[in-house]
């Protein structure tokens, strides 16, 4: 079997573009996913085990927001559960790529669970707060439920939007022109909406007011992200159309 180090060197050669991507998914949870995919391959795993471990350590710190009263130490397990979900997330992606197993099977799993995490998340958060958060008002109820409304039509609208644009360049290519440099601006931009900054807020579990409004800012700003996401994505449809 190779060594782990040629086997990351053929990883780094087998990463998707960094457009649209922010910093943290580009530094940090890809980089990470990277030493996870070499670690799967030399355990000889597959490409849909490494998301069903994602799945594990995910759904496992969604479960623990909701069961357990919120404390630092429990904010720092929790964010740490997120964040290795979140990296063996992009290790499954790697591994099919390297070892080229992945197929529809692959991709429709890991689509259910990123949906089915979005869901539970907010879910989890909402419990939390009818449970253990002494909320100055019932009104933050509806907090969580705008932000999981909010993931998820960004996610669906998004996931289309990626599926109509692969059916309209199989019915009528488009000659590809050179690749557009990569925004080291956007990606600073887009650092707000990326996952792996949302799972930053459960480090002030242990502060109810302050996870609130931190929790509270991020809604608002993938509120913000969702408006404009939806518009550019809807103008590069209607264009694919003209065209």
């Amino acid at each position: 079997m190779e060594s782990t180090g040629t086997v990351l060197r053929e990883l780094r050669g087998a990463q998707k573009t960094s457009k649209g991507v922010s910093l943290y998914s580009r530094y940090v949870n890809r980089p990470a996913g990277r030493l996870l995919a070499a670690g799967a391959y030399r355990a000889s795993l597959t490409p849909n085990q490494v998301t069903l471990i994602s799945a594990g350590f995910t759904f496992a710190a969604i479960a623990a927001v909701a069961l357990a009263e919120p404390s630092w130490q429990l904010g720092f397990l929790v964010y740490a559960g997120l964040a290795v979900g979140f990296a063996f997330d992009s290790a499954d992606g790697q591994l099919a790529r390297l070892t080229g197993r992945g197929g529809p099977d692959g991709e429709w799993l890991d689509h259910v669970v990123d949906c089915a995490k979005m869901i539970l998340v907010h879910t989890a958060v909402l419990i939390s707060f009818h449970r253990y958060g002494e909320l100055p008002g019932e009104g933050w109820l509806l907090l969580p439920l705008g932000f999981l409304f909010v993931a998820v039509l960004t996610f669906c609208a998004g996931l289309l939007r990626e599926q109509l644009g692969k059916a309209a360049a199989r019915t009528a290519p488009v000659p590809a022109g050179p690749a557009a440099p990569v925004s080291s601006l956007r990606a600073v931009a887009l650092l707000p909406a990326d996952y792996g900054v949302f799972c930053l807020v459960f480090l002030l579990f242990g502060a109810p007011g302050a996870f609130r409004a931190g929790y509270a800012v991020l809604a608002a700003v993938h509120a913000v992200f969702l408006v404009a996401f939806l518009v550019k994505w809807f103008r590069e449809l209607k264009a694919l159309r003209a065209g």
